[in-house]
């Protein structure tokens, strides 16, 4: 899967010709960026009159990946190929980059441009764009792609800091203006200094090295009035005040310092700490959520993967449909046409909720196209339902309970979406339906309905109040054409058998490769694996969707029985294999450090084998004893771990064993690291440092 970044724009309230001055002194190499090791010309061209310069570079890059990784790989540093294509006389610089060592295996591509602010000739902008498609990393793929993403994502936030950095030298050596080029300027030019001297500074070389100096200065970090942070949060998030701008800030922090997978864009952020108050601790718990869901059931990828059946594009009555008067993208439902309870006998539930799901990620990628169309913040969208020909029908009560059920997750994922519901011509059996549904909706959503009865919405104070007049919908009686299906009754031929119905698995996409445990106290989950050849490799990466738990991996030269332990709840997938009679240190053994894995912690890691046999990875239930520090336990403590102990814990894992020719460099080095896990939690890095490939992931 391509992964792509495309970061908004930046202002840089400084000319063109100044920012470029600031940007060649970033070469050959530069001490604010540890990584960027070196840099050598292998091609240079200019035109005859010297207004378009192209240079080519060879960049060495000391990737910040684990230990265990570069081993794998046999490398210590990378190289890319940097083209820069500077034009004097448009006032641009667009810069090409891609990926020399490991091209097979992996494609990154980048494209950066400086370029004049179209509003004001004395600001430049920068944007940036990349991808990345991960082929074949010797079955690391997901470990290398989490460590690119992030490293590139910091790049970019340096990248401003470097700009701003050099901007500030050149200030300090009395460098305040560059003029622009003319055809008579060839290879040189001069820099203006201020009125006091008039001696004219020569441009620095393109290889200037960079000052030594330890940090940025306090000005750049942490001015108070940062109008480039400014410009970006007016445009692309709307006004903040500077309690809700901290939060925002420290929330996105968090997530590029914790988090391992996708960072969502700082839209969808904002809109959870809006549902929360700006509440810091709850955002990022209902957040961490929303994460771990998305990656069970690959949400991320929805758009790309899913393909509506037939049977919902002819009777699913919901479609897209221009927008409202605020620029926010405009949904239609057409609600009492469907025929809800032919849908869910004839698709199931499941179907139905990816379809509400694939209508939201839909729906997030609009109001950021609207956002740029319409130049202001557009995070939400309007939902205009007709109600007419609801009746009884629409009461069944199977359908009622998937109606729950998708209302229940849409709230829990996709919080401040939702910016007005138009609810029109609700007949008389509408209050029945509201008094079931209004319950498990959120008091904040509740505000945004506005309820019409009969044909109340075509005067004062209805639709066009809302929406162009030019945009109502013909069916409702406007002149613009809507491609919404009229929906009917769903042939009962199409029926699934009721069996089927009931025993629908409880998720989205049953051929995921991730598969989920329980584990309770007293009942750890083990899985067996059987290792026919030393050094084969074992990988894992696992979520810890609920409570705390404690892995280990042990070994045993015997087969071992599975068997259930009767604790477990029914239908809980939960497996042992060790059994009670059997002895630690002569059944079998721990090859591994015990790991403590707390709630929200997502944790991948590897272990090279040293003996063939059966290998087993167990997660085990963790709780905190109360009262430790003291002889008589509170009653408060008591019920505490009473209540923590009766709750059970769950997982989502996934495991592969890699043979070691699938592996490059030598294996030796791989066996000299296998006494740790390549990723720890905080609970024990401060023992394991000395563990090749030791890094904390929560």
């Amino acid at each position: 899967m391509v992964q792509k970044y495309q970061s908004p724009v930046r202002v840089y309230k400084y000319p063109f010709e100044l920012i470029m001055v600031a940007y060649e002194r970033r070469f050959p190499k530069c001490h604010l960026i540890p990584v960027f090791v070196d840099s050598v010309i292998v091609n240079e061209q200019q035109s005859e009159d010297g207004a378009v310069r192209v240079i080519e570079r060879r960049c060495t890059v000391d990737v910040d990946a684990p230990r265990l990784l570069k081993r794998i790989a046999g490398v210590d540093y990378l190289y890319f190929i940097q083209k820069n294509t500077l034009d004097r006389r448009a006032r641009t610089l667009h810069i090409e980059a891609y990926n020399e060592s490991f091209s097979s295996r992996v494609t990154v591509n980048e494209h950066c441009s400086y370029t004049v602010h179209p509003e004001n000739e004395d600001w430049t902008c920068f944007e940036q764009s990349g991808s990345m498609d991960i082929k074949s990393f010797f079955g690391f793929e997901s470990t290398a792609e989490k460590i690119a993403m992030k490293q590139y994502a910091a790049s970019i936030k340096k990248g401003k800091e470097i700009i701003e950095y050099y901007l500030k030298e050149l200030e300090d050596e009395g460098i305040t203006h560059v003029p622009r080029w003319v055809p008579s300027t060839h290879l040189t030019a001069t820099l203006q200094l201020p009125p006091s001297s008039a001696k004219p500074v020569p441009v620095p070389s393109t290889e200037a090295n960079c000052r030594n100096q330890a940090n940025l200065p306090d000005v750049l970090s942490s001015s108070p009035d940062d109008k480039i942070d400014a410009d970006y949060i007016r445009r692309y998030l709307g006004e903040l005040t500077p309690l809700q701008e901290s939060c925002l800030i420290r929330l996105r922090q968090w997530l590029q310092e914790t988090h391992k997978g996708k960072i969502p864009k700082d839209q969808h952020v904002l809109r959870f700490l809006r549902s929360r108050d700006f509440n810091y601790d709850k955002a990022r718990e209902a957040l961490c959520q929303t994460l771990t869901w998305r990656k069970q059931h690959q949400v991320d990828f929805l758009l790309d993967s899913w393909q509506r059946p037939q049977l919902l594009q002819e009777y699913y009555t919901g479609g897209w449909h221009r927008h409202d008067r605020d620029g926010r993208p405009l949904y239609i439902l057409r609600l009492g046409q469907m025929d809800t309870k032919g849908l869910v006998r004839a698709l199931g539930e499941e179907t139905l909720l990816r379809q509400v799901l694939s209508i939201n990620e839909e729906g997030l990628r609009r109001c950021e196209e609207n956002t740029n169309i319409f130049g202001h913040p557009i995070s939400c969208w309007t939902c205009l339902v007709d109600l007419e020909g609801l009746n009884m029908r629409h009461l069944w009560r199977p359908g009622i309970k998937a109606l729950l059920r998708i209302i229940e997750v849409v709230e829990a994922n996709y919080p401040e979406t939702l910016g007005r519901l138009l609810i029109l011509r609700a007949p008389r059996v509408f209050p029945v339906l509201w008094t079931l549904v209004s319950p498990f909706i959120d008091e904040n959503t509740r505000k945004k309905f506005l309820i019409y009865a009969g044909n109340d919405y075509q005067g004062p104070g209805g639709l066009v109040d809302y929406i162009n007049r030019e945009f109502i919908p013909d069916f409702l009686g406007g002149d613009c054409p809507c491609d919404v299906p009229e929906g009917g009754l769903v042939p009962k031929s199409l029926y699934r058998a009721p069996e089927d119905l009931e025993n629908e698995q409880v998720k989205l996409w049953t051929e995921t490769i991730y598969k989920s445990a329980s584990v309770f106290k007293g009942a750890p989950h083990e899985v067996l694996i059987k290792i026919t050849e030393p050094s084969s490799v074992i990988t894992w990466d696992f979520d810890v969707c609920k409570g705390d738990v404690i892995f280990n991996i042990y070994h045993s030269k015997k087969a071992p029985q599975p068997f259930r332990k009767d604790i477990t709840s029914p239908g809980a997938n939960n497996m042992q294999f060790i059994d009670k009679s059997w002895m630690l240190g002569y059944d079998y053994s721990m090859v591994e450090t015990a790991l403590t894995c707390r709630e929200g912690e997502s944790v991948q890691g590897s272990h090279v084998t040293r003996w063939p046999g059966f290998y087993i990875l167990q997660w085990r239930f963790h709780s905190t004893p109360a009262c430790a520090a003291s002889s008589l336990p509170r009653v408060d403590d008591v019920l505490a771990s009473l209540q923590v102990s009766s709750h059970k814990c769950k997982v989502l894992y996934y495991t592969e064993v890699l043979d070691s020719t699938d592996f490059r460099g030598s294996m030796s080095s791989l066996e000299s690291s296998h006494s740790a896990f390549s990723m720890l939690s905080a609970a024990t890095t401060s023992s394991s440092q000395s563990h090749s490939g030791s890094t904390v992931s929560r």
